[in-house]
């Protein structure tokens, strides 16, 4: 029992030859063919016991992402406190808006950073890496008595909630084939819960005290990275280590029997580093030879295993920003004003960002469950249907009632709210975990930080001009609209976007060869 509460690093030279030996190749006989039948269909039947180490570790590496989520809705509860008559930190209109949208311009070099960082230092080092800017904007904005110290800190927060992709990368590459999309999945729930305590503990603390508190959120993460594995799958594609991918799978499996069914379908499907070789061929450092690499380099892109995956979750990433699945969120009070009803009496951004964080938490927690039983593309179609559906319910109810001059009622609101369901059992929330599963091991690093980059950056765009065409056209137009585009996104899935519920990394590079 001991040895299975172990390191994997701690194991001593005894335990390592132990180890070496039940994982030595057999000779290929019917007697071994019989095992791997047998270690197949244990594999296929895992159980909660065997996966809670697994799922342990995903929730040590998701605690990074809570910090995303309180990013969102931190500015929220931080502004109308500085502009109270109580607070020794002045701001001006435009210095708040500096402070609350800075986070999102300082993302996209944080998450394309994280790419390189993670495939030289591995994943898990690179997660523990990320905790540390968040404690540092945290004590920052405790301190903070000027303008430009609360800058500062919102930009380490941004730059650290890009590095944070890591722990997607990190879950997807541990968590095995039946539990890994629910395990993804989680990934939305940390950041719900995130937006959901900043709400809880803006009407409980000042400012100051909630950066204490986070950055004492961020510390905890810190110091949990310390006890679980690194990722097997970039201690092989990476270093070529396969004792040491033994040990964090044997970490990660205790039980004898799952492990050496893991391990033997690991070997089968570990991925050869062949982009690693391109790049670190030879120690000749001269200008014909790094350029003869660079373009080995760029040539492996050309692979359709890393090309389509590429273009498919770039098109993706695109239709999740039109569809307007954040943009409900961002403008959730200047919306309900312009549809009207009942609602819109003494409604404010405070009970709105509740409102929606409550509902996407409830409903990334129900998605998370759906997700052990529900494959990917089931769920993104569900989620694009249900959005265009009552999308163009509500357009055509706010069309409708557009020349009644009571106050009306709620009819449209609860079709905003129903797209805000369905949006949060997929296309909030699949788009990102895809990145984990669809991109081969050694690019998953610097293409997911490139994705994400991408994604933030729309994002940022489809957020600031939204309120310009919210004033330029009738919001019933801009349901049409938006039904209209999820509409396109559910074909695009349909046609394009593969199935990875269950199956392993190698499963899927199969399917993008020989589609």
């Amino acid at each position: 029992m001991e040895s299975v509460n172990k390191e994997p690093d701690d194991m001593d030279e005894q335990e390592t030859t132990a180890l070496n030996q039940s994982i030595k190749p057999k000779p290929i006989d019917q007697h071994n063919i019989n095992i791997l039948t047998n270690n197949n269909s244990i594999n296929r039947n895992l159980s909660w016991k065997d996966a809670i180490k697994q799922s342990a570790a995903s929730v040590i590496a998701y605690s990074l992402v809570i910090q995303a989520g309180i990013n969102m809705a931190y500015s929220a509860v931080l502004l109308p406190q500085l502009f109270s008559e109580d607070t020794d930190l002045k701001i001006t209109m435009s210095e708040s808006t500096w402070i609350a949208s800075i986070v999102t311009l300082a993302l996209p070099p944080g998450a394309l950073a994280v790419g390189p960082l993670m495939d030289k230092f591995g994943r898990k080092k690179v997660c523990m890496l990320t905790s540390i800017p968040f404690m540092c904007s945290w004590i920052l904005q405790s301190q903070s008595t000027q303008v430009w110290h609360m800058y500062l800190a919102r930009i380490l927060a941004g730059i650290a909630a890009g590095l944070s992709t890591v722990s997607t990368v990190y879950v997807s590459e541990i968590a095995h084939p039946n539990f890994r999309p629910m395990l993804l999945s989680l990934n939305s729930v940390f950041v719900s819960f995130g937006i959901l305590i900043t709400c809880v503990f803006g009407a409980l603390f000042d400012w100051r005290t909630m950066a204490l508190i986070y950055c004492g959120i961020a510390a905890f993460s810190f110091c949990a990275l310390f006890f679980v594995p690194e990722s097997p799958h970039w201690l092989v594609t990476f270093k070529n280590d396969v004792s040491s991918a033994a040990k964090s799978l044997k970490w990660t499996y205790p039980k004898q029997a799952v492990f050496e069914a893991q391990y033997d379908i690991f070997i089968e499907s570990r991925q050869q580093p062949k982009v690693i070789e391109a790049i670190q061929g030879q120690d000749d450092f001269s200008l014909v030879l790094w350029l003869k690499k660079v373009n080995n380099y760029f040539k492996s892109y050309r692979e359709p295993v890393i090309y389509k995956p590429l273009t498919i979750l770039f098109i993706l990433f695109c239709l999740q920003q039109l569809s307007g699945c954040y943009v409900i969120i961002f403008y959730a009070v200047d919306l309900f004003r312009k549809i009207g009803g009942d609602f819109q009496k003494g409604i404010d951004a405070f009970v709105a960002l509740v409102l929606f964080g409550s509902i996407r938490f409830v409903m990334s927690i129900i998605a998370t469950i759906l997700s052990k039983k529900i494959g990917r593309r089931t769920l993104l179609m569900t989620s694009g249907v249900g959005m265009s559906l009552t999308s163009l319910a509500a357009g055509l109810y706010i069309h409708l009632m557009a020349n009644r001059t009571d106050g009306g009622d709620n009819i449209a609101l609860i079709c905003v709210l129903g797209y805000v369901c369905f949006s949060a059992i997929g296309f909030l929330m699949i788009p990102w975990t895809l990145v984990g599963e669809l991109l081969p091991v050694r690019v998953r690093g610097i293409l997911s930080g490139v994705l994400v980059a991408i994604a933030y950056v729309f994002m940022f765009g489809i957020v600031k001009v939204f309120p310009y065409i919210l004033g330029w056209l009738r919001v019933q137009m801009i349901f049409f609209g938006m039904s209209v585009l999820n509409l396109i996104a559910v074909c695009f899935i349909f046609f394009f976007v593969p199935e990875t519920f269950g199956k392993t990394f190698a499963e899927i590079e199969k399917y993008f060869k020989k589609t």
